[in-house]
């Protein structure tokens, strides 16, 4: 038996919690994902859900059932978690120790978020106060725990932080003693924020760049998008695999790239229902 016969590709998609937590990984396997992400409250409101004995009981039922693996969850979009708005600043922080501790009753592997946004104020201080957020985390993560905090690569839209791996290594730097952390490489959002990720020989000179400023011990995760906007955009418009300025080929380099092809892949790609069924399939033919 080969290697390659026993080795399962980590694909999903970030799917739907309609009707329970539990349906997200129910419909995992509806479209042949082996991990998933998902919203564990609604993302675009500040209250978020409790979870009941019922609901986790349906969710960790389910997980053992569909066997689901590294199972992500993606931080409301509101979090900005180095705003200089003292009151967004602290409403950011509090629901960010409330994703975390959903997190944890769920055991899920990873918690994706955007770095956050200077909103008018300088980058270099939006980066620190990242740092100072993520610092005040260190209580939770007293005890071990397989979850980890995953920094998202931008687009750099507007005044957001986390587009330059320079960025992205400020924070690690600074926090990665005091709590886990790691990244999750958007392929749409860096290839707008101008890393040239077209071909083989761009993913080589892309990872070259970031074990030199990162470190590819610190990549965990992969959103696989294609960009309906051109190289160096700046802004993140997702598209469907293949139907973008990035190209398929990207998309076979990754899944073939020993440094890449055994991390935990994640599509965020428009047309869910009728194409992540497709994609996932697109995509285990090039592994």
């Amino acid at each position: 038996m080969t290697d390659k016969a026993i080795d399962i590709p980590l694909l999903g998609a970030h799917t739907s919690t309609q009707g329970g937590l539990h349906n997200a990984l129910h419909h995992g396997t509806t479209i042949g994902a082996t991990t998933i992400q998902l919203f564990t409250s609604n993302q675009r409101q500040w209250t978020s859900r409790l979870l009941s004995k019922e609901m986790l009981d349906a969710w960790h039922h389910m997980l053992e059932t569909t066997a689901m693996q590294q199972v992500m969850s993606h931080a409301s979009y509101l979090i900005n978690l180095g705003s200089n708005k003292e009151a967004l600043l602290a409403k950011s922080r509090s629901a960010f120790v409330e994703e975390i501790q959903r997190c944890l009753d769920l055991k899920i592997s990873y918690l994706n978020f955007h770095p956050g946004a200077a909103t008018g104020d300088s980058a270099e201080a939006c980066l620190d106060r990242i740092v100072q957020s993520l610092w005040s985390l260190e209580p939770l993560f007293q005890q071990a725990t397989p979850l980890r905090l995953l920094l998202e690569t931008t687009a750099g839209q507007g005044s957001t932080v986390g587009h330059s791996f320079e960025q992205l290594a400020y924070i690690i730097e600074r926090v990665k003693e005091v709590v886990p952390i790691g990244v999750c490489i958007d392929t749409c959002h860096i290839f707008a924020a101008g890393y040239d990720i077209r071909t083989l020989d761009g993913w080589e000179t892309t990872l070259t760049q970031f074990e030199s400023t990162i470190g590819l011990n610190h990549l965990y995760a992969l959103h696989v998008n294609d960009s309906m906007m051109p190289f160096g955009s700046r802004k993140d418009r997702h598209a469907n695999l293949g139907d973008g300025a990035i190209g398929m080929a990207c998309f076979q380099a990754i899944m073939q790239h020993s440094k890449l092809r055994t991390i935990p892949k994640y599509l965020e790609t428009p047309n869910g229902e009728t194409m992540w069924a497709k994609e996932i399939q697109q995509l285990k033919g090039f592994y």
